[in-house]
Order: C-alpha cells, then sequence, then structure tokens
C-alpha cells in the first residue's frame, strides 16, 4: 500500500453537508492548501452556488439514500481519478424541543445523522482503500458524549454515530484509512438559530465554524484511529478520554483478558 496523500495539492477530498457551516468553513480551509474538494449536498440554487463561490465542486446528495452514497464516490472517482477524504458531516436537529416523542421527526434526524453516516463510510470505504488509504471524519457532537434531554433524537444519532467510528476503526486502519469523530459543542452554526437568543443572553460563547474546520483538517492529517475529539470554546481540541467497563473475572478471580479482535481502540 502506497502512503496515504496529505491534504494537499494532488488530494480530493468529499464533504457532505459541504455549503453550510461547518462544510462551508472546511471546504474554505481545503481550498486555501488546493485540495480538490467535492461539496455535497441537497440540490438546490443557493448550494450550487455557494459551492462554485468557495472553488468546490457541487454533487447532489441526499445522504438517506444509500444508493445515491454510493453513486456520488464513483463520480468522485470517474472526474478527479481518486478519493483520499470523506468528512461526512451532514446533520440535522430536531425542528422543536418540547416534552413530546415525536417519533417521525426521531427517525428522521437518526437517518441522517446516524445512518447517513453509514452509508457514507461504506460507500467511501473502497475508493479511499484504492487511493492507498487516507481518512474518514465524521461530525458528531458533544451530545453524543453528554446528551442533550430536548433533543433525544439528535442525542441518539451522534451517540451512535461516536460508537460506530470507534467500532470501524479497527478494520479500518487495516487499510490504511484513519477514521476519527469531531464532537463540538454549541457552535456557529444555523443549527443553533432557533435557540442563539438563549446563548446570548446567557453570554455563552458558541465555537466558531473555523475552529471546528481546523480541527477536521487536523483529523485528516494527524488523526487517531477510533479518537473523539472534544471541541469547546476556551478548551481547544482535545481528544475525549473514554473510560473502561468493570472488567471480566475468571473463576479464580483473575482480570479476564478479552479477546484482541473484540477490543475496543481504547484498549489495544
Amino acid at each position: 500500500m502506497t502512503s496515504p496523500t496529505p491534504p494537499g495539492p494532488g488530494s480530493v477530498a468529499l464533504i457532505t453537508g459541504g455549503t453550510g457551516g461547518f462544510g462551508r468553513a472546511l471546504t474554505q480551509k481545503l481550498r486555501e492548501r488546493d485540495v480538490t474538494v467535492v461539496a455535497a449536498d441537497l440540490d438546490s440554487e443557493r448550494n450550487r452556488s455557494v459551492a462554485d463561490e468557495l472553488g468546490a465542486h457541487f454533487v447532489a446528495l441526499d445522504v438517506t439514500d444509500r444508493a445515491a452514497n454510493e453513486a456520488v464516490v464513483a463520480q468522485v472517482e470517474a472526474e478527479h481519478g481518486r478519493l483520499d477524504a470523506a468528512y461526512l458531516n451532514a446533520g440535522i436537529s430536531a425542528a422543536k424541543s418540547d416534552d413530546a416523542l415525536d417519533l417521525d421527526e426521531f427517525m428522521r434526524v437518526v437517518d441522517v445523522d446516524l445512518f447517513g453516516v453509514v452509508y457514507g463510510v461504506a460507500a467511501a470505504r473502497p475508493a479511499i482503500a484504492r487511493a492507498g488509504g487516507g481518512a474518514i471524519v465524521v461530525t458528531a457532537s458533544l451530545a453524543g458524549l453528554s446528551p442533550m434531554p430536548s433533543d433525544p433524537g439528535y442525542s441518539v444519532a451522534k451517540g451512535g454515530a461516536i460508537a460506530f467510528v470507534r467500532s470501524m476503526a479497527p478494520r479500518l486502519t487495516r487499510e490504511g484509512i484513519t477514521i476519527s469523530a469531531i464532537c463540538p459543542g454549541f457552535a456557529d452554526t444555523a443549527i443553533i438559530d432557533r435557540i442563539r437568543h438563549e446563548f446570548e443572553a446567557a453570554d455563552f460563547p458558541v465555537i466558531p465554524a473555523a475552529e471546528v474546520a481546523d480541527a477536521m483538517v487536523m483529523a485528516w492529517e494527524s488523526g487517531e484511529p477510533g479518537a473523539a475529539y472534544v471541541i469547546q470554546p476556551g478548551v481547544g481540541t482535545v481528544p475525549y478520554r473514554f473510560k473502561g467497563v468493570p472488567s471480566a473475572k475468571t473463576a479464580t478471580g483473575e482480570t479476564a483478558v478479552v479477546p484482541e479482535a473484540l477490543r475496543p481502540p481504547s484498549m489495544r
């Protein structure tokens, strides 16, 4: 296997949710390094215009469509010859927060924020391996580590995405692919627009999208397999340290050793 191509001239990155929030900031960062960026997003004149302004190639994609994910990756390879990094960044939150549990909305959020990641990994994995290795970076959230009672669907989806990243890391590492998750706290994107006034009233700092984009670039350059990087105002980007569960004991009271193939990344 050849050495993975780092972010720079000659490398190609796919970003889902590529024209808004984190995706837009990340596209700007990567284009500054002369990375060829393919911004995938829902088909609209606005999204096409943003991609054009940023110097990115635009492809229409509904991340909940498994076949569409595969078709987009095939298009990227056909038009650009390779795929070095996939940023699975598309995400939504619930439109409202109250004590009722709207199951349709719950499933819609999980479909985009969790299964969009699963389909994206499945589609990008073989292409990145064909390029000699690279990176998959998943936009999760602090809500995946510390669930929000105001949005259970979002918390479940982001927590599931983190678990999926950690579960997939060992097998992708064997193919030269590093998969990691970015877990920002409250950030300055449209996803907080409906509650932005509450942050302003409390003088609570939100994270600039550019700071999250810097972490995303770092995850491609030097991310650890299975890592979940927490980003908080005034703290910066730090890897989350997962606590171990109580160990099993043998009949004689000794600590049982988990078979290597079943160990999470933090135990290897």
